[in-house]
Formats: C-alpha cells, sequence, structure tokens
C-alpha cells in the first residue's frame, strides 16, 4: 500500500546486493509466498537475502513465519508495491513476473494482494491524510470530497483484479492450495490519533469501511475462485495503528517503531502467518 515503508528500507540497505534469486527455506513441502508489501513484511528488518532491495522483502514476514513454523520449502516472490499486473509483468528489472515461480509441483501458494490496484486504499489513505492537515483532524473532510468514488472503483476495478490474479494463480499451480490473506487492521473503527495517523476524526469510519470492503472484496474473490481467504479482520480489531507499541500490529505514520509506516510490524505478520496456519488447517 503506502511506499513511504519500502522507501525508507531502501535508503538504510542500499549497499546491500541486487540478486535475482527468490528466498528459500530448506525442506518440507513447496510453497510460494506472493503478494505485495503486507506479504513482504515491508519495513521489517532484516531484508530477506537475495533478493532485489527495491522490493523491501523481509526474512520476518508472513510468508518465511509460516514456513519456519509448517517446515515448508519456501520460494518468496512477494515485493512491496505489487499490483496484481506484476504477476505477469517485471515490476523491477531483474524481478520476473511473479507467476514465474508458480509451477505444477507448488503445493501452496499463500497471498496478499489488490491494495495497491489503481491506487486505490494508497490513495485513499493520502488523499485524507492531505485533508485531515487543514481541518486540524477534525470534521470529515475525505468523505466530502470523495464520498463514493473508492469503493465504486474497488467494486469495479480492484475486485475484478484480485479475481483474475487467483485465477492465473491457480492455472499455474493447478495441485495447489492457495490462501489469499486479507489486510490488518489499520485503523480503529472510530476515533482514530490524530496527528500519529493523520486522518480525520470523522474521516476515521470512512477510510476504515475502505478498508474493511477491500478485505470484502478479497474475501469474494477468493469463494469465486476456491481459493482460501485468511481472515485477519477480526484478530486484528484493537491491534491497530492508533494502540500502543506494545499492542498495535500495524504501525502509525508518526511515532513508529522501526520501519514499517502504516504497514504491519514483526508480531503483526507473525499473526498473519498463525491465522494462515490455522486457516489452512481447518481446510
Amino acid at each position: 500500500m503506502h511506499r513511504s515503508a519500502r522507501l525508507a528500507c531502501i535508503a538504510g540497505v542500499a549497499a546491500l546486493a541486487c540478486a535475482a534469486t527468490p528466498a528459500t527455506a530448506d525442506t518440507g513441502l513447496s510453497y510460494v509466498n506472493m503478494g505485495d508489501s503486507y506479504s513482504a513484511g515491508s519495513g521489517i528488518l532484516p531484508l530477506a537475502p537475495g533478493i532485489s532491495p527495491l522490493c523491501a522483502q523481509s526474512s520476518r514476514n508472513w510468508g518465511h513465519d509460516l514456513a519456519a513454523s509448517e517446515g515448508y520449502t519456501l520460494t518468496d516472490v512477494s515485493c512491496g508495491g505489487a499490483t496484481t499486473s506484476h504477476f505477469e509483468n517485471a515490476q523491477y528489472p531483474w524481478t520476473p513476473p511473479q507467476l514465474n515461480a508458480l509451477s505444477e509441483k507448488t503445493d501452496l501458494v499463500t497471498l496478499t494482494i489488490g491494495g495497491n490496484d489503481e491506487n486505490t486504499f494508497a490513495g485513499a489513505a493520502a488523499a485524507c491524510a492531505l485533508t485531515a492537515i487543514p481541518t486540524l483532524g477534525q470534521g470529515s473532510p475525505c468523505k466530502t470530497l470523495f464520498g463514493d468514488n473508492f469503493a465504486n472503483t474497488i467494486r469495479t476495478k480492484v475486485y475484478p483484479n484480485i479475481t483474475r490474479a487467483l485465477k492465473a494463480v491457480k492455472a499455474k499451480a493447478p495441485n495447489a492450495r492457495v490462501a489469499i490473506s486479507g489486510y490488518l487492521q489499520i485503523l480503529p473503527p472510530t476515533g482514530g490519533c490524530f496527528p500519529l495517523l493523520p486522518i480525520a476524526t470523522g474521516d476515521v469510519p470512512y477510510l476504515h469501511g475502505i478498508q474493511q470492503l477491500l478485505n470484502d472484496s478479497v474475501q469474494q474473490a477468493a469463494s469465486q475462485t476456491g481459493a482460501l481467504y485468511v481472515d485477519v479482520s477480526k484478530v486484528s480489531t484493537g491491534h491497530d495503528a492508533c494502540q500502543k507499541g506494545d499492542t498495535r500490529w500495524v504501525e502509525p505514520l508518526f511515532g513508529a517503531n522501526g520501519l514499517s509506516l502504516i504497514h504491519p510490524n514483526a508480531t503483526g505478520e507473525e499473526a498473519m502467518a498463525d491465522e494462515a496456519a490455522k486457516a489452512l488447517a481447518r481446510s
């Protein structure tokens, strides 16, 4: 979603070598982790070895956590800033399309995707932040200005994109179980924490609702394509970016612990891995 965390992370690791070989674990079931910054764990150090720093992929993301806990052999091609288009097209030079990592031998695929498509959720968060500054966090200037625009884009463009992406994953890995996660709650349902997250008080439920619509669209796309949906909405309630540092799973824009600005921290990634393991065990 937001790319500020990824850029900050890149700045701190620019001296690292930029290799094209995906990260792998040592033993077990053949497992591929794909997707965007929520899959990549962007902003969480240390970076995964052998991956382009441009992807800001962490060795402590939920794919690595899940592989370590379950003994899977991991190929991780997740990349911060990825959209569904980067499943079939290279995101950066020397960064192959993510679907290239899949084959008939793949047993399991996990991913988060959709948050960057059409710049909808990232764009909504940025727009709401910009409109909050002049009002000093009061009122609902973002909702007043944009209304249903973001929600309509999710319904008409982002949801179809996610559905197509999951179908493409199924086609490239026909024997794999595919698990797609929703996004951890960034904001509480009401209130907020301006200026740590510069969203006006009246726009907090508005933006929270847009994120819930995005998660609902991910769930619907999973249902349409036979993928497993990993629901992290309920479990992450009360762990949003407005909570205290030892409680939150997502970091705020200002006053963050580390570099994962408006992104999951290491505890949040661990929670995603735990929910994925439970969902896979139940299915």
